[in-house]
């Protein structure tokens, strides 16, 4: 077993060993991303839930209707088809051949939708399955599901959700490992998403590896978390004699922070490396070295901008967030406002999208260090490489 880690730009030639590159675990405007969990947090902070606190006060008084943040929700902003573009175009970039798995949260509309063109024909059918837990929930990426099964395979998902039994999960996560060309990977698995007390989500996670592990075919650093949490992972990886894979997490429009490397020539043959051969390179890109909360707040803007040419219905970030109207149907939020969008987001979203100007980004970067320390892995068989240079990203 070999997880090995290379960096970019420490040395510009790593991808010329390789023939392909895989982008795993991004999402499209198919994931629908709770408000339930922006809500927890500001409830944890005093002066913060204050605020919250009066906003639904205000919301009542002028609307009639209760804010209700745990049944609201927010969905990306790019299509399939364009989260598959940005994908494709990072990885032809430093010569390599693409291949593009998105994974949305418990759907997989957007892989059958890209199967319906010639272009994207071979593109597989991925999810992120919401798995539930004992008192948690865990993020499992299934990759590569066969066409004919897909469906089916979904409704027992969702079927397995429902139930919240931990046998029919263990039953449901073995018959995903019985399908040998199917890559089950486990999401940021050391990342506390629900917020339970940390001896609990420790108490959840033992079990569930103990349980589930020797169905688990490798363990995500994730793009989108920082290097301290990978850290824990790649130790946990260790522990547990795991293969560690990339999962950007992309959910605006910045492509993927980190990629797997790959010789094989089509994605089962990938998949057979990371199942079979139990090896993997990770390639971590340039801008997974920015600072990690300019790089987060640039995903804010991106799900806040306007996106004059995208079809009617997704253009604007109240077109693509959705709450509870007066009868409890889901609907965007710009149906519950007919004076328009309400004059606080407007002034609180147009001071952030300030930020969209290079100056000022630029003069951000330099007052917030990026984390340029290597993640190590404990194998005598992987190699780390650190030293990234944000310069060759922009």
């Amino acid at each position: 077993m070999r997880s090995q880690l290379v960096y970019l730009s420490r040395d510009r030639n790593v991808p010329a060993s390789f023939r392909s590159g895989v982008s795993l675990h991004s999402h499209t405007h198919h994931s629908r991303e709770s408000l339930g969990f922006v809500a927890g947090i500001l409830r944890s902070k005093g002066p913060v839930k204050s605020w919250l606190e009066r906003r639904e006060l205000h919301c009542k008084r002028t609307t009639g209707l209760a804010l209700n943040l745990e049944h609201a929700y927010w969905t990306p902003p790019l299509s399939g088809g364009r989260a598959f573009e940005l994908e494709r175009r990072q990885i032809e970039s430093i010569g390599l051949l693409p291949m593009v798995s998105l994974s949305d949260h418990d759907t997989i509309e957007a892989s059958l939708q890209l199967r319906e063109k010639l272009e994207t024909v071979d593109a597989p059918i991925s999810v992120e399955w919401t798995a539930p837990w004992g008192a948690s929930k865990f993020h499992l990426g299934l990759h590569n599901l066969s066409a004919s099964l897909a469906r089916d395979i979904m409704s027992s998902l969702r079927a397995c959700t429902a139930t919240r039994e931990d046998g029919k999960v263990r039953e449901m996560i073995a018959e995903l490992h019985s399908m040998p060309s199917v890559l089950i990977v486990f999401n940021h698995p050391v990342w506390n998403l629900y917020d339970l007390p940390e001896n609990i989500f420790q108490f959840e996670l033992d079990r569930f590896l103990v349980e589930n592990g020797r169905f688990l075919h490798a363990f995500e650093l994730n793009g989108l978390r920082r290097r301290e949490e990978n850290q824990r992972v790649a130790d946990l990886a260790a522990k547990w004699n795991q293969v560690l894979v990339s999962g950007g997490d992309r959910h605006g429009c910045e492509p993927n922070a980190n990629l797997n490397l790959t010789r094989a020539e089509d994605f089962e043959e990938f998949i057979s490396e990371i199942r079979n051969e139990r090896r993997s390179t990770v390639l971590f890109m340039p801008q997974y070295e920015e600072p990690m909360g300019l790089r987060l707040w640039q995903n804010f803007l991106d799900i806040i901008r306007e996106y004059p040419n995208y079809p009617e219905g997704q253009r604007k970030w109240d077109e693509r967030t959705y709450h509870p109207d007066h009868a409890g149907a889901v609907v965007p939020v710009y149906k519950l406002w007919p004076n328009g969008t309400p004059s606080l987001f407007r002034k609180l979203f147009g001071a952030a999208l300030l930020m969209e100007h290079r100056h000022v980004r630029e003069t951000m970067r330099g007052l917030i260090p990026g984390d340029r320390n290597q993640l190590f892995l404990a194998s005598e068989h992987s190699t780390a490489c650190a030293e990234l240079s944000p310069a060759w990203y922009d």
